[in-house]
């Protein structure tokens, strides 16, 4: 068994993946930010999360998801339609993993503000380590904060990765025949890397996912 477990295939609510989807940065779209991503071979980590997100001591972290692929839509709606897979083992050995969840009200919800009051001012406190992975769901005052549904994990650093590290990537079908073309050109006019993983569309069913990981 490995670091997470074994899943077994049939298990189609559960994935031995998680996923990053990219998203509009200033002045690049979606599709630009992948390329900029898989060029450099880098994730950043840009933003903090979790229950210590204001204080200077958090670190900032990179997001993913362990949605099945079949159900990637779900995350498309919000998220857009590009992205990188990789396998949980490679997140876990990063020193990353899924969000915990402590809902607001509860004594779980209590404690953690506690610590949290201990550790602002000590920024070598170890609740710093963990505090990207601690979320606190509920309803503060007319806004909504639920986001389970998501199934996140988190990265507290920059994500550094090799080419034979992504599992697959996130691409509309539309795109993948030219995307292919582009990292073949790439790699053969020594311009970067050339991802031959799987190509899925996050629309797909759970068939053509299959297909597609397990040619």
């Amino acid at each position: 068994m490995d670091k997470v477990g074994a899943i077994r295939r049939e298990w189609t609510d559960m994935s031995p993946y998680v996923v990053h989807f990219t998203k509009v940065a200033a002045n690049q779209t979606a599709y630009e930010m992948q390329l900029s991503i898989l060029g450099k071979r880098r994730i950043e980590a840009r933003s903090k999360f979790g229950i210590g997100r204001k204080f200077e001591p958090c670190p900032k972290a990179v997001c993913l998801s362990e949605t099945p692929l079949h159900l990637l839509s779900r995350l498309a709606e919000k998220r857009g339609s590009y992205g990188l897979g990789f396998r949980k083992e490679f997140i876990v050995e990063k020193d990353g993993g899924p969000v915990f969840y402590a809902y607001k009200g509860t004594p779980c919800h209590s404690a953690l503000a506690k610590l949290l009051e201990l550790a602002q001012h000590s920024p070598n406190d170890p609740l710093w380590r963990v505090a990207p992975f601690l979320e606190q769901p509920g309803q503060y005052g007319v806004a909504p904060y639920f986001f389970e549904w998501e199934r996140e994990w988190r990265l507290p650093r920059d994500l550094h990765f090799a080419t034979a590290d992504v599992a697959f990537l996130i691409i509309p079908e539309t795109l993948h025949a030219k995307a292919r073309r582009f990292f073949d050109d790439a790699e053969c006019n020594d311009l970067g890397p050339n991802y031959q993983c799987p190509y899925i569309d996050p629309v797909w069913d759970i068939k053509k996912v299959e297909a597609a990981m397990n040619p």
